[in-house]
């Protein structure tokens, strides 16, 4: 009987010091709620670096389109850099004379 009494009292102090672990983790700032903290952060840093290599990405495929295909080179000199070739007309469609060349 005595055995018995012993082990009881073994598995209530390991209980009893585990719950006391645990809200001293919770309660602490280096404890549960950092880690809870940086878990958020990791996710998201992924967020933004799956955001960031589907841009470089895009980048990647407009960099091959200009040093391969005129067209391409053409479309962006357009675009960008606002050229216009002899004999176009362009109507600018804005806020006055700063959305002009």
């Amino acid at each position: 009987m005595s055995g018995r009494r012993g082990r009881g009292w073994g598995w209530r102090a390991f209980v009893g010091a585990l719950a006391l672990l645990g809200a001293v983790s919770a309660l602490d700032p280096d404890g549960i709620r950092r880690y809870v903290r940086l878990d958020e952060d990791a996710r998201r840093m992924e967020d933004e670096n799956a955001r960031l290599a589907a841009e470089n990405a895009r980048l990647a495929r407009e960099v091959h389109a200009l040093r391969t295909d005129p067209s391409a080179l053409e479309r962006a000199a357009r675009e960008e850099l606002r050229f216009v070739r002899p004999g176009e007309r362009v109507y600018w469609v804005g806020e006055g004379r700063e959305a002009g060349p």
